[in-house]
């Protein structure tokens, strides 16, 4: 049986484990021994590379190795049961994404809060998408891109990597925000789906810049704008799209770090306060912001409230555009 988010039996086991925690040290020999760090996304793609940098560096701050464990597929079933059945001791730490924390759980039969399930620890990073049109077009702005689309309704069509992903869903909060007819055209993968775009296959796709960046520098496609604030010199000079014709448009997506709830909360300010002296070192942030990518270090509180906060926005948009996975 595929394994499903948030079943009865997990309910159950993570009830055991908050009470049952067992310690082979006091929390306050934390870390005495390497810790895993599950990302769920398979190597060598956006989320793996910017776990490992991570990795290293408060793996330094903690005085232990973060092994980086990849469990892709699945939505991030897999990584996501890894770290709620593990023991609440702090050496199995989840590196989720936006998409695995937030939105998938709301594309499930049946919804349960996540935070009762995994304990925050920090936010990581942020990172806008990026709104690119094909090169085949000739609209070099959100706002001849809104006119197009106005003038030829139903006819825009937008690419993304699958159906309730974050880009599907940036698509979806543009149709809503901008009141425009748009078609969602849903790839298995963001290699085909930029492919088509530059092809003009597809028209426009919002997607992150490292997985834009190498066709953007051949003119294959056409860099309009970004959905949030960057910091990244990859970004420079893309306009904010809330700020450039669709007011009230904006989100990001962004890595965070969680432990199995039961965490004790002593172990979680210590890895807290380790990925807080992480953002001091410049070379890391340098690295990310190369890649498009922004540390933003946050408290386990703000990680939780962020997490709320999109939920909502999500769930309306989620609502709105019937997204169901089959």
């Amino acid at each position: 049986m595929h394994p499903k988010f948030f079943n009865s039996g997990w309910i159950f086991a993570i009830c055991a484990l908050g009470i049952s925690s067992t310690w082979a040290q006091a929390p306050s020999a934390y870390p005495a021994k390497p810790i895993r760090l599950v990302v769920p996304f398979a190597a060598g793609g956006p989320a793996d590379v910017v776990a490992r940098e991570m990795g290293q560096v408060l793996g330094k701050e903690l005085g232990q190795s973060l092994i980086i464990e990849n469990q892709g597929g699945g939505a991030g079933v897999l990584a996501f049961n890894t770290v709620v059945r593990a023991p609440a001791d702090g050496y199995t730490l989840l590196f989720a994404a936006a998409g695995n924390i937030v939105v998938q759980p709301l594309l499930q039969v049946k919804r349960v809060d996540v935070l009762t399930q995994l304990a925050p620890i920090g936010l990581v990073t942020t990172s806008p998408h990026v709104l690119v049109v094909t090169g085949k077009l000739p609209i070099q702005s959100v706002k001849e891109l809104i006119d197009y689309a106005k003038a030829n309704p139903g006819k825009l069509n937008f690419g993304s990597a699958g159906v309730g992903g974050l880009a599907h869903l940036g698509v979806e909060l543009l149709k809503y925000t901008a009141n425009i007819d748009i078609t969602h055209v849903p790839y298995k993968g963001t290699s085909q789906v930029t492919s088509d775009l530059a092809g003009g296959q597809v028209q426009a796709l919002f997607s992150s810049m490292p997985s834009l960046q190498g066709m953007i520098e051949k003119k294959m496609i056409t860099p309009i704008g970004i959905t949030s604030a960057s910091n990244s010199s990859s970004m420079k000079g893309l306009p904010i799209i809330s700020k450039a014709g669709v007011p009230g448009f904006e989100y990001t997506t962004w890595y965070g770090i969680f432990s199995t709830i039961g965490t004790p909360q002593p172990v979680i300010e210590k890895i807290n306060s380790a990925l807080v002296k992480t953002g001091a070192d410049k070379a890391f942030r340098d690295r990310l912001e190369a890649q498009g990518v922004d540390l933003s270090i946050s408290s386990p509180k703000e990680l939780a409230d962020l997490t709320r906060k999109e939920t909502g926005q999500w769930e309306k948009i989620i609502r709105e555009a019937k997204i169901e996975l089959n």
